[in-house]
C-alpha cells in the first residue's frame, strides 16, 4: 500500500509540472511589451491647448436655484456623516474639524480657535452659497492642499439641503436666495 501512495503523489507532481510548463509557454507566446508611458493619445485640432482645458474643466451648477426647494430635514440626515469631523451648536468644540455656527457667510478660518489648513486660508473669498457648494463638491479640489479629507458631495440637491441646514445656525445668515 505504501508504494501506491508514491504512485500518486508522483502522479500530482508530474502533472503539476506540466500544468506550470504548459503555463510559462503560454505566458511566452502571448507576452507583449507594455508601453514606457501609459497613455492615449488624442488627437486635438489647432487651438488644442485651450480646447483641452475647456473639456477637463467641468462646470459647477448654481446651487441658488436648488436652495429655493432645499429640505433642510433631509440637509439634517445627510450632515450626519459631517458630524464625525464638525458641531455646529453656538459655541461648540471643534472636534477635527471646525465648529460650523456661523459658517454661511463667514469668512474663512470664521473658528478663531481652531488651526486651518494654509491652503484654505489662501482663499480670499467668503463662505457664500457658491463657494460653499464648490468646496462641498471635493474640498482637495477646492483647496488643493486642504487638511479636510472629505470625498465631498456628488448630488447637487443633496449639497444644497446641507448647506441649507448650516444656514439655520447662525446669528444673521444671509437671506435665501430669491428672499
Amino acid at each position: 500500500m505504501g508504494g501506491e501512495s508514491y504512485k500518486i503523489w508522483g502522479s500530482a507532481l508530474v502533472a503539476l509540472t506540466v500544468a506550470f510548463g504548459i503555463g510559462v509557454a503560454i505566458n511566452q507566446v502571448t507576452h507583449t511589451d507594455h508601453l514606457d508611458i501609459k497613455a492615449y493619445v488624442v488627437d486635438v485640432p489647432d487651438g488644442g491647448a485651450e480646447t483641452a482645458a475647456v473639456v477637463e474643466e467641468k462646470v459647477l451648477e448654481p446651487i441658488t436655484p436648488l436652495l429655493a426647494s432645499a429640505d433642510i430635514a433631509a440637509g439634517e440626515k445627510a450632515f450626519k456623516r459631517c458630524g464625525t469631523c464638525h458641531t455646529v451648536d453656538k459655541g461648540g468644540a471643534n472636534k477635527v474639524g471646525p465648529n460650523l455656527y456661523n459658517v454661511v457667510g463667514a469668512a474663512k478660518g470664521h473658528e478663531p480657535s481652531f488651526a486651518y489648513s494654509d491652503a484654505l486660508m489662501s482663499i480670499d473669498a467668503p463662505w457664500d452659497y457658491e463657494n460653499l457648494n464648490a468646496f462641498l463638491v471635493k474640498p482637495k479640489d477646492y483647496a488643493p492642499g486642504t487638511k479636510m479629507n472629505f470625498a465631498g458631495i456628488s448630488k447637487p440637491q443633496d449639497r444644497a439641503n446641507v448647506i441649507a441646514y448650516l444656514r439655520q445656525f447662525g446669528d444673521n445668515p444671509p437671506p435665501m436666495p430669491g428672499q
